[in-house]
């Protein structure tokens, strides 16, 4: 089969209601996870739970900050966390690894690649790379903005054929949830239905995101050509159901564009975050990115360049009327940049394969 499957398994998954991790929930999710890479699935896991694991273990008499207390918890309970999915998986006879990563690894094409590699050899060998943000050093404007985030861009890195994002809503409402008459949206196809209204932008209890994130990371995965489920992680053997196609798995399925998108477009898209600035372009440029035929930037068409940036960096591309259409990687410094603007017969500053329209 060799199909391959990311699953995240958000806090509201493994936590309870005082904060400490549901071991029960977290065994009863492995064993599920165990059936699937025994029928063959090649599976990744991002898992939240490393804080709650730490906030089980430590009793502090005195306040902490927020930061502190995430360090402190998340240093403590990854330990705890990683040795209870190793405990679970030996009992069926698989092998696990942690990969704990930051958002500065995928700004770098290097870092990227880098554990793009680390994760593919764990598959090939038969490991279960468990991965999670290295809370211990990833604070404020270094951190995802949640684990869907981060599910995500490891979905595009690993090509895989579907995410599976785990909370503790059965899936997108066309409602409020708490409303009996409310149902959930089974399936949405591109931007045919517009969800935003019936999304709300709070937190989850204990997780950074919320359904608006999931949402917003779901449609971008989909565009990207993976299938993207948002379900329930408490419910009853949901990873089987969905997997197996059974219909009583009720959840939210995005389905994927079918329009190919190259591993290097895959990184493009998802580096949006690490930008080192802005190339403006004019009506014709920015009519000709969006028609129906490739087309890279060239310097004729480019007004201004802002920011300082090197050869292969990530920009912005910002159109006439101040809109971003896009993210690419540029072919050569800022300061050679600005000496081209307007400039004909010169090759792109962004060819079409190292560009991501959005």
């Amino acid at each position: 089969m060799n199909k391959r499957i990311v699953i995240k398994i958000g806090s509201n998954v493994l936590t309870r209601d005082d904060g400490t991790l549901d071991v029960t929930r977290m065994s009863a999710l492995s064993d599920q996870i165990a059936v699937l890479y025994k029928e063959g699935y090649r599976l990744v896991i991002v898992s939240s739970g490393a804080v709650a694991s730490g906030r089980s273990e430590l009793k502090i008499d005195h306040k902490l900050d927020s930061v502190s207390s995430r360090q402190l918890f998340s240093a403590v309970g990854q330990v705890k966390l990683i040795n209870r999915y190793w405990e679970l998986f030996r009992e069926h006879g698989i092998a696990c690894g942690q990969v704990l990563t930051t958002k500065e690894s995928f700004g770098s094409r290097a870092h990227y690649l880098n554990q793009q590699h680390c994760m593919e050899i764990m598959l090939e060998n038969g490991v279960i790379p468990i991965v999670n943000e290295n809370d211990t050093i990833s604070v404020t404007e270094l951190m995802f903005t949640d684990n869907d985030e981060l599910s995500g861009l490891i979905a595009a890195m690993m090509n895989a054929d579907k995410l599976i994002i785990l909370s503790n809503i059965n899936g997108i409402y066309d409602g409020d949830p708490s409303d009996p008459d409310s149902r959930v949206i089974e399936r949405i196809d591109g931007k045919e239905v517009d969800v935003t209204r019936y999304v709300s932008a709070k937190r989850s209890s204990f997780g950074r995101g919320g359904m608006h994130t999931k949402c917003r990371i779901a449609r971008k995965v989909a565009d990207e050509g993976i299938e993207v489920i948002i379900a329930n992680g408490k419910r009853d053997d949901i990873l089987l159901r969905i997997c197996h196609s059974e219909e009583s798995a009720l959840c939210t399925r995005f389905i994927p564009s079918t329009k190919p998108v190259s591993s290097i477009k895959k990184w493009i898209a998802n580096s949006d975050g690490f930008a080192k600035g802005i190339v403006r372009i004019n009506r014709g440029a920015a009519e000709a990115l969006t028609g129906t035929h490739a087309a890279s930037i060239l310097p004729v068409g480019v007004t201004s360049v802002e920011g300082e940036f090197e050869k292969d960096d990530i920009v912005r591309i910002v159109d006439h009327e101040g809109r971003q259409i896009g993210v690419g990687c540029i072919s050569c410094g800022s300061t050679r940049a600005r000496s081209l603007i307007g400039a004909r017969n010169e090759k792109p500053l962004i060819h079409y394969d190292y560009l991501y329209l959005e």
